[in-house]
C-alpha cells in the first residue's frame, strides 16, 4: 500500500497545519506507516472554526434546506462509489479486518441519505394556546458551528452517525478526527467538496486530543459538542462544554450483555454472542462483553460460545477471511492481558484461541472466561479486546440484576421466544439500546446512546435530529379582541 500524504479541511481548502507540523499513522499490523497528516493545534481550530462560523452565517446552508439534502444525497453516493479504496485505508489505518471494515463503510451512506430525507419532511407545530387571537409556531433551529470528536474504531461510520443529522440540521461543522486512526476520514475532505457543500460547512482538523480536541471544547464559537470515546474523556468534554454552558453529546464506553433464556434459539444466540465480541476485535462500544445465561442452558451455551470464539480465524486484517484483526496498540494488549490474568489468578476459567500469541503484530487471542463473579474486575470493566464473560443466572430476576450491576448502560441483548417476556426484560434493563433475538444491529432510524457512564444525547432517528437542533417559539397576535 502506497504512503498517503493527508491535508486538513479548512474552508474548503486542503492545507497544511499552520506550524507545518507532521505526524505519522501506523497500521497496527505491521507498524508500517500508512500516512502523514497534519499535526494540528488551537490555531488551526480557530481558523476552521471561523470559517464555520462563516459558512453558517452566509452561505445559505442554515436556511436552504433543499441545499442540504443536495449535498447529504450526492456525498452518500460519491462514498458509496469509493468503498474499496476507503476501507482499506481505514482497515490500514485501525487494524480491523477488511471485510468488517467494508460492509460499515459501505453502510455509512444509509445515515446521510436518512438525514436527508429527516431535513426534507421535519414539520413546524403550531400548538394551540388560551389565546384564539394569538397564532404560534414552534421550530427547531440549528445551533451554529459542532466540534465533532470522531474515535479510532470505526471512524466512517460513526462520522456518518453523528455528523448526518447535525448536517441536516443547518449546523457547520469542525471535525476531529482521532490521532490513532485519522487517515480514512481525512480522506474524505475532498468528497464534501465534489458533493456541493459550501465552503466552510465542513471542516477537518487532525492532531491529538491535548491541542486540537481541548481548543474545540473551549472556543466560544462553538455551539455544541459531540464526543464519542471513553468516559473520561467524555467526562472532560462534558465539563468544558459546562463550562461554557454549551450542549453535548456523549457517546461513551459500555459493557453489555446477552441474556439468554432456556426457550431461546441457542442456534442464532450463540452465533451472535461470538460475534457480538469478535467484531471490530472487540474493540467497540456495543462490544457484547457478557453472557449472561440461565442456569439450564449455561453449560451447553458456554461450551458452544467457547468453540465458536476460540474458533475465530486471526490474522492479516486485509485478508477477507479473516474474523480477528489485531488492536490498536501494544498498551491496549497490556491492558487486555491484565483483566484476562486477573481472572485466572482468582481461579476463572480462561479460554483462548490456540497459536495468537506467537504472531507479530497487536494480536490478542479470542478468550471466553467463566467461574468468576458479577463483580470481578473482567465483569466489570470495559476490556475493549475479544474477551467474553459468561455469567450464569437462576432467574430472570437475577439475569436482569446482573446485567444493570455496572456503571454502563450503552446496549443490551434479550434472547427469548416468549414476546411477554421479551417486552418485560427489555423495560427493566437500564441501557439506551435493547436487541431482541439479534444483537449489534444498526439502522438510521432507530436512536441510539446510553445511560450512565455510557454517556447521553442521542445519536440517528427523529432523535438524533432533535439533538442537533434548539427549539424556537415563535407567537404573534394576528387580531385584537373587539
Amino acid at each position: 500500500m502506497k504512503l498517503h500524504s493527508f491535508l486538513m479541511l479548512i474552508d474548503g481548502k486542503l492545507l497544511p497545519a499552520l506550524s507545518s507540523a507532521v505526524a505519522q499513522s501506523r497500521d497496527p499490523y505491521t507498524d508500517d506507516v500508512v500516512g502523514t497528516y497534519p499535526d494540528g493545534n488551537a490555531e488551526d481550530v480557530d481558523m476552521a472554526v471561523r470559517a464555520a462560523v462563516s459558512a453558517f452565517e452566509s452561505s445559505g446552508w442554515a436556511t436552504d434546506v433543499a441545499l442540504r439534502v443536495r449535498c447529504l444525497r450526492s456525498l452518500a453516493d460519491l462514498i458509496e462509489a469509493r468503498v474499496p479504496e476507503l476501507a482499506l485505508l481505514e482497515s490500514s489505518d485501525n487494524g480491523k479486518p477488511i471485510r468488517e471494515v467494508s460492509g460499515s463503510i459501505l453502510k455509512s451512506p444509509q445515515w446521510y441519505r436518512y438525514a436527508a430525507s429527516v431535513a426534507e419532511t421535519f414539520p413546524f407545530t403550531s400548538p394551540l394556546g388560551t389565546d384564539p387571537s394569538v397564532v404560534s409556531v414552534t421550530m427547531r433551529e440549528p445551533y451554529g458551528v459542532v466540534g465533532v470528536q470522531v474515535p479510532w474504531n470505526s471512524p466512517s461510520v460513526l462520522l456518518a452517525q453523528v455528523a448526518s443529522m447535525c448536517l441536516a440540521a443547518g449546523n457547520t461543522v469542525v471535525i476531529k478526527p482521532s490521532e490513532l486512526a485519522p487517515c480514512s476520514l481525512l480522506a474524505l475532505a475532498e468528497l464534501f467538496a465534489d458533493a456541493g457543500f459550501p465552503d466552510g460547512v465542513v471542516n477537518i482538523v487532525s492532531g491529538d486530543g491535548a491541542s486540537v480536541g481541548a481548543a474545540l471544547c473551549d472556543h466560544p464559537d462553538v455551539a455544541r459538542l459531540a464526543f464519542t470515546g471513553g468516559p473520561q474523556a467524555g467526562r472532560i468534554v462534558a465539563g468544558k462544554g459546562a463550562e461554557r454552558l454549551v450542549p453535548s453529546t456523549l457517546e461513551l464506553g459500555g459493557k453489555s450483555a446477552n441474556l439468554v433464556f432456556p426457550d431461546a434459539d441457542l442456534d442464532s444466540a450463540v452465533e451472535a454472542i461470538a460475534a457480538g465480541i469478535l467484531s471490530s476485535s472487540g474493540q467497540s462500544c456495543v462490544a457484547g462483553s457478557r453472557a449472561i445465561v440461565h442456569i439450564d442452558v449455561f453449560d451447553e451455551v458456554r461450551e458452544r460460545v467457547e468453540a465458536a470464539v476460540v474458533g475465530a480465524r486471526v490474522g492479516d486484517p486485509r485478508d477477507p477471511r479473516t474474523d480477528v484483526g489485531p488492536l490498536i496498540s501494544a498498551a491496549q494488549c497490556e491492558y487486555v492481558s491484565g483483566l484476562v490474568e486477573s481472572a485466572r489468578r482468582a481461579g476463572g476459567r480462561v479460554v483462548e484461541a490456540p497459536g495468537v500469541r506467537e504472531l507479530s503484530g497487536n494480536f490478542y487471542p479470542p478468550t471466553v472466561v467463566s467461574g468468576v463473579p458479577a463483580d470481578s474486575q473482567v465483569a466489570q470493566k470495559e476490556v475493549f479486546g475479544p474477551v467474553l464473560v459468561c455469567l450464569a443466572a437462576t432467574s430472570e430476576a437475577e439475569a436482569v440484576r446482573i446485567a444493570n450491576d455496572t456503571p454502563y448502560g450503552l446496549a443490551a441483548g434479550v434472547w427469548t421466544r416468549d414476546l411477554s417476556r421479551a417486552f418485560r426484560v427489555s423495560r427493566r434493563l437500564h441501557a439506551g439500546t435493547v436487541w431482541v433475538n439479534q444483537y449489534r444491529r444498526t439502522d438510521p432510524a432507530f436512536p441510539f446512546g446510553g445511560y450512565g457512564e455510557s454517556g447521553y444525547g442521542r445519536v440517528s432517528g427523529i432523535d438524533g435530529f432533535l439533538e442537533m437542533t434548539r427549539v424556537k417559539s415563535i407567537q404573534m397576535k394576528v387580531w385584537e379582541e373587539s
